[in-house]
């Protein structure tokens, strides 16, 4: 870090306001908002990122911020300068898409097709539309590749002589007609018959143990349900609102708008971009920068992790998280075409298991491991000052996390890092010995020669025989290498899936432990402010929760809220204790 970068990182305030990173050609890249500037902006410069937050950091050549009077302010400004500047690690993509419709032909032999198109065409009756474009697919394919007839689906021999060029038709004119009226009223949901059909087939197929035909029919009655649910997308003539939902995986995040009209879903905003922020951070921030212009709509819905009541005093409409019923569902459905988003744009479902192999691979090949590596473990630690110290260890089997086997530790205060990392390797292994588990294939720590040194030493304490490995960084804490239990250090392309993969399992284990760390100090904030102030015992403590809910209630009270649980002077003491600023910035 250069000199004036490090000293105009000592003058931030701790107020809120907008940060402006820029390169060294002066351009703005980034554009962030912060409750606390100096505790924000220094964080990018201190501690280990993922990939990202990496490259971020390594183009910041300068910065300037802007101090707001709240927090709120600081929300709308961000908006507005994200807008002037665009800056290019910012999220900004939009991209309006209609959902798909099916629709059949009028005339000729019968055939369903997945159609997008704006204006529709009078030669075809059109069904939908579909917010989820996959079932849609299936969907024209299964009435494709059969035949609704008045009681079941046969094979469509008709469209296999015309694949084949044997286009001489066996059906009169009259059967081509019935035909197309079948398929007609399947697509407006009349599939009892069909579904029944389809059941009956599939429960053959799986007796006689065809079970890949099994599969194939049961994922064409899924199609068939999804078209028949006629009310997944149809609300009263007079609603009219949007909803939001995204999803996010390695560093991306997709984000779903969905409009409904009249009653009718019309159409979706999507946008795909690199997320340096939290995920439902970013969504806030999306659906904000959307709204720039006042909004349409009267109601937005979002999903539970977004803060309503801040985003609807910016916004100016009310914003609620539907809990049950058809808004719920469409909720779902937000999400699911949010993830469907992902996979497409980088074809996850495949590629993604491909590129977990591949990085397990080299992991094998570089630590020369005889046999498959399936379960790694992975540890981080947090304290302050030596206080509230906490670690955390994240379990990934086959590369992707196991969140049910994730474990929680409260450590020793005033323990080093490597104490700390004796303590927690220790209580996790002579527990698993214990209680007869399953052990690691691989266990990751963070550090050299004297972390690893650490490790090797509590392992042959518990006469362990588990392959260890250490993560190294490099001066500006980027992992660089891996470090082996025979003391071989190992450079680590940053392109390759082996790089990606322990990127994320470290990011990964940081989130995990860093949301306990606040959780714990959050905790010993409440008791503490409370025992500080006299009078205030365990049920004066209950009449205050029940009264206001939170700490930060009691701090939002006024003086003559408080004074209807507490005496006024004990009162004013505990106004006095609630607003001291109690953080701190050396979060490690």
């Amino acid at each position: 870090m250069n000199q004036q970068l490090d000293e105009k990182l000592r003058l931030l305030p701790n107020e809120p306001g907008c940060y402006l990173m820029k390169n060294k050609f002066g351009d703005i890249i980034y554009v962030g908002k912060a409750k606390k500037l100096k505790q924000r902006v220094s964080s990018y410069f201190t501690g280990a990122h993922d990939y990202k937050t990496t490259k971020l950091v390594s183009q910041i050549d300068d910065f300037d911020i802007i101090i707001t009077s709240t927090e709120k302010e600081s929300l709308i400004l961000e908006i507005n300068l994200i807008k002037e500047h665009r800056p290019r690690f910012n999220i900004l993509f939009m991209d309006d898409k209609s959902y798909p419709y099916l629709r059949l032909n009028r005339s000729g032999l019968p055939k369903v097709e997945v159609a997008r198109d704006r204006k529709q065409n009078p030669k075809f009756y059109y069904f939908g539309p579909y917010p989820d474009a996959t079932a849609a697919r299936n969907m024209a394919q299964l009435l494709n590749e059969t035949m609704p007839t008045n009681k079941e689906f046969v094979p469509n021999t008709q469209a296999i002589y015309h694949k084949f060029n044997r286009t001489e038709l066996t059906l009169s004119a009259e059967e081509i007609e019935t035909w197309r009226n079948n398929l007609h009223a399947v697509l407006n949901g009349n599939i009892e018959i069909f579904r029944s059909s389809l059941m009956s087939q599939m429960q053959d197929a799986s007796d006689a143990m065809n079970f890949e035909l099994a599969m194939n029919l049961k994922a064409k009655l899924e199609a068939l349900d999804y078209i028949g649910d006629k009310q997944q997308v149809q609300f009263s003539r007079n609603e009219n609102f949007d909803m939001f939902h995204y999803a996010y995986h390695q560093g991306y995040i997709a984000i779903v708008g969905l409009f409904v009209r009249q009653g009718r879903l019309l159409e979706r905003s999507m946008a795909v971009e690199a997320c340096l922020e939290e995920p439902d951070d970013a969504l806030f921030s999306f659906i904000a920068q959307f709204y720039q212009n006042k909004p349409s709509v009267k109601l937005i819905y979002v999903p539970q992790e977004i803060d309503t009541d801040a985003l609807s005093s910016i916004v100016g409409v009310d914003v609620m998280t539907p809990q049950r019923g058809k808004k719920r569902k469409l909720l779902d459905i937000a999400h699911k075409n949010a993830e469907n988003q992902l996979e497409d744009q980088f074809s996850l479902l495949h590629d993604r298991q491909s590129f977990k192999d591949q990085a397990l691979r080299d992991l094998e090949k570089v630590l020369d491991y005889n046999g498959r590596i399936v379960r790694i473990e992975i540890f981080d630690n947090s304290h302050i000052a030596g206080n509230f110290t906490v670690s955390s260890c994240v379990v990934y089997d086959d590369g992707e996390p196991n969140k049910n086997e994730y474990r929680r530790y409260r450590l020793q205060d005033g323990h080093d890092d490597l104490a700390s990392m004796k303590e927690v390797l220790y209580r996790r292994y002579f527990r698993l010995l214990k209680e007869g588990k399953t052990l690691p294939d691989l266990i990751l720590v963070d550090g050299g020669e004297t972390q690893m040194k650490v490790a090797q030493e509590v392992l042959h304490s518990l006469r362990l025989k588990v392959r260890l490995a250490g993560l190294v960084k490099d001066d500006r804490h980027r992992t660089r290498a891996l470090l082996t239990d025979f003391n071989e250090t190992i450079e680590i392309d940053p392109q390759s899936p082996m790089f990606s993969l322990l990127v994320a399992m470290q990011d990964e284990v940081h989130r995990y432990v860093i949301a306990y760390h606040r959780s714990i100090r959050s905790k010993a904030m409440t008791r503490s402010i409370l025992d500080e102030v006299k009078g205030i015992g365990a049920v004066r403590k209950k009449k205050l929760y029940n009264k206001f809910r939170s700490l930060k209630g009691m701090r939002e009270a006024s003086i003559e809220e408080l004074t209807e649980v507490l005496p006024e002077d004990v009162a004013q003491e505990l106004k006095m204790m609630l607003n001291i600023d109690w953080s701190d910035d050396n979060e490690n």
